[in-house]
């Protein structure tokens, strides 16, 4: 069983973000080590990059004080590393074409499997384009994970057919960010993907609160959240390693009520 599947072993998963590099990479590492510990069962890390087209000012402003924290993918690699001496918690990237191409594909999965990241999320990579990728993410043992949105319709079923790791659920149109309101119809999308794969679902963009987390993950095997993660992270800096944990802590235990 692969650390993505060991996730969703348990029941619902919750996945949580955050932007490798801020505010500076010894603090990500420790905020890694306190989600671990408040209970998260899979994180993802956004790779810096200076035009991350899918997120919204939250994640944008933390991409650009990761970079001029002097955060670079190598160094990202070599925390990453480090990390995975010291826990088996599933670890994605959530990164874009361009920061792989730059830094060399074959290059880019090699180091994935030589530090432990466990799979990619590419928000700019179309299912139509993903042979650029696939066989390559095969060959070094990488799930390259699918991203499924309101308006994916007919295709969800040709999406899902071949996903691996898990189905990230896209819950509203538009960039990440808090949202009040949650409008999808979520469980419609998660059945058109139960009916291909049993692959598991997990569902981001918008959740913030307890109670969003809770009602997501009674129609799918999980929740994602990024922006309000990287909010905490954003007030309290250095200092955020508390405040993330007390936050993961609830958001965990909200969505183990499903």
């Amino acid at each position: 069983m692969s650390r993505i599947e060991n996730a969703f072993k348990n029941g619902k998963a919750f996945i949580s973000f955050l932007t490798g590099g801020d505010p500076d990479l010894e603090t990500s590492e420790k905020l890694i080590y306190a989600m671990d510990k408040a209970g998260a069962d899979l994180i993802e890390i956004g790779v810096p990059f200076s035009d991350p087209i899918a997120e919204g000012p939250v994640i944008q402003e933390a991409n650009e004080r990761a970079l001029a924290a002097g955060c670079t993918t190598d160094k990202l690699f070599d925390m990453v590393a480090r990390v995975r001496k010291n826990t088996q918690i599933p670890l994605v990237y959530l990164t874009y074409i361009n920061p792989i191409f730059t830094y060399g594909k074959e290059k880019f999965m090699k180091r994935c499997r030589e530090c432990g990241i466990d799979g990619l999320i590419i928000p700019d990579l179309p299912y139509e384009e993903k042979g650029e990728l696939i066989e390559i993410c095969r060959e070094y043992g990488v799930d390259l994970i699918s991203m499924i949105a309101p308006t994916s319709h007919e295709r969800i079923a040709m999406i899902a057919k071949e996903a691996q790791g898990f189905v990230y659920c896209v819950s509203s149109l538009g960039v990440t960010g808090v949202r009040t309101e949650i409008k999808t119809d979520i469980s419609e999308m998660v059945d058109l993907v139960k009916n291909t794969t049993n692959v598991p679902c997990a569902v981001g963009f918008g959740i913030a609160t307890p109670e969003q987390a809770e009602n997501m993950a009674k129609v799918a095997d999980g929740a994602i959240v990024g922006s309000a993660i990287v909010k905490i992270i954003a007030e309290h800096g250095k200092n955020s390693e508390q405040p993330v944990f007390d936050y993961v802590k609830s958001m965990k235990e909200a969505v183990m009520k499903a």
